[in-house]
């Protein structure tokens, strides 16, 4: 069977790399002397891949969408001058068959793609018994089992060097990360597919500089096999995800920074682990109840507007009715479900009375 496959698969491709892996590069190729300037920059003891956007897949037509296969003559150029290996993402066949012709050594497949499997099918059946290594990014959206088909489909065409690269995952709630890092879904996919390499993105999670390293050390800390982490000489001016791009140098502070400290910390342990999953949900709760708020507040406007009392009983009665059913399909007490409910109430109430109170 695949699964099977998927699971005894041995990556002996990581063991030509010290680990962490450390990928890094622009999230775009504006010009070759930009790649140049970026990869000579780069401190060569730390990252061993240098990796640049050629193909830029974008929400709305009319941005910058990469700068086309003449960006591959680039990537080779960095290759030839610092010895470095070479990384890009390919989105179709087109871009596929461009990348074997220009010798890239690893191409990975997007979020945007990842989701869909008739493009990474398309996309696997190009790639049919290549020797190059192959990364797969998470789904944009939180599906574990759309992940690791797409490294099915892989395997599947006789694909053996295989990796992913945990990017994050949309969130509807606003948070602190760009992408939401659940990192009980990249955990469930160390525990099942513990051979199969596991690379952090800390840039696509965060969105923003402030929190790459926090991130990069958290992934390190849960033993992750490496980082991708976007470099530019001047990420303010970069052509995309600008906010998210951080220099050489501050790379390298970084990377000092994680290593002294790891070798302070012991390796994580289990309860560890699911304390910070545990701060995870916390932080998502907490998002979700700001949220609601805000809907109390809306709610209390439209009762001074129109004169209706704050406290409507058999509202109150619904709530109760419908979230103490729902506790008991969660295996939630019933006593827990009146607590926690009512605090929330008294809550929303008080939110409620301000707006009534305010001239």
């Amino acid at each position: 069977m695949i699964m099977q496959t998927l699971n005894e698969l041995d990556q002996d491709w990581m063991r030509c790399f010290q680990k962490p892996i450390i990928i890094s590069g622009p999230c775009s190729a504006e010009s070759q002397e930009q790649l140049l300037e970026i990869s000579k920059n780069l401190d060569k003891s730390y990252v061993k891949i240098f990796r640049a956007g050629i193909w830029k897949p974008r929400t709305k037509p009319g941005g910058f969408e990469g700068v086309g296969e003449i960006g591959l003559k680039w990537l080779q150029k960095v290759k030839e001058e610092t010895g470095m290996m070479i990384a890009t993402e390919v989105a179709n066949t087109d871009h596929v068959k461009a990348s074997l012709a220009y010798d890239i050594d690893i191409l990975w497949i997007g979020a945007r793609s990842t989701v869909n499997p008739f493009t990474v099918q398309e996309i696997a059946e190009s790639l049919k018994n290549t020797e190059k290594i192959i990364l797969v990014k998470n789904p944009i959206n939180p599906d574990f089992d759309l992940w690791v088909g797409a490294l099915e489909r892989l395997v599947a065409q006789g694909i053996k060097k295989i990796g992913v690269i945990h990017r994050g995952f949309s969130y509807y709630k606003k948070s602190q990360y760009r992408n939401h890092p659940h990192w009980d879904i990249a955990l469930n996919f160390k525990n099942f597919y513990g051979n199969i390499p596991i690379i952090c993105d800390p840039s696509h999670i965060c969105g923003e500089r402030e929190g790459i390293a926090t991130v990069a050390k958290q992934a390190l800390n849960l033993e992750y096999d490496g980082l991708m982490i976007e470099s530019h000489c001047n990420p303010d001016k970069a052509w995309s995800d600008s906010k998210q791009q951080i220099t050489p140098q501050q790379l390298v502070k970084i990377l000092k920074k994680i290593e002294f400290s790891k070798e302070q910390d012991s390796k994580k342990t289990q309860i560890e682990i699911l304390r910070d999953k545990i701060d995870e949900l916390d932080e998502n709760v907490l998002s979700l109840l700001a949220s609601r708020f805000l809907l109390s507040r809306e709610i209390g406007m439209l009762k001074k507007k129109h004169n209706v009392d704050i406290f409507q009983p058999n509202r109150w009665k619904q709530i109760m009715e419908k979230l103490e059913c729902f506790g008991k399909n969660v295996e939630l007490s019933s006593d827990f479900i009146k607590v926690f409910l009512e605090i929330i109430h008294q809550e929303s109430i008080q939110i409620q009375n301000r707006v009534m109170l305010d001239r």
